[in-house]
């Protein structure tokens, strides 16, 4: 399992458009791709889960990836919270 952390950067956190675009980023592998804030864990390819954590900027969360193409998966799916989140 690849884990690592990252803090929002969006100025409105978590919402729709980048939600929508990390889901279709989730799907694209066979690896469980998860989000854990304040002790509850979602996955990603979820779109609804994820938007009902009501993650904002500055919030800290923890972001999982596990499964057989986690070495490749975890360092595009960092990537895309860099760039887009």
């Amino acid at each position: 399992m690849k884990t690592f952390e990252y803090t929002i950067t969006d100025p409105l956190g978590v919402h729709l458009r980048p939600a929508g675009l990390l889901a279709k980023e989730a799907q694209k592998y066979t690896s469980a791709i998860s989000i854990t804030k304040g002790g509850k864990k979602v996955n990603c390819t979820r779109l609804m889960t994820l938007m009902g954590m009501g993650i904002k900027q500055g919030d800290t969360i923890i972001v999982s990836v596990e499964g057989a193409d986690e070495d490749t998966a975890a360092p595009i799916i960092e990537e895309f919270f860099k760039a887009k989140l």
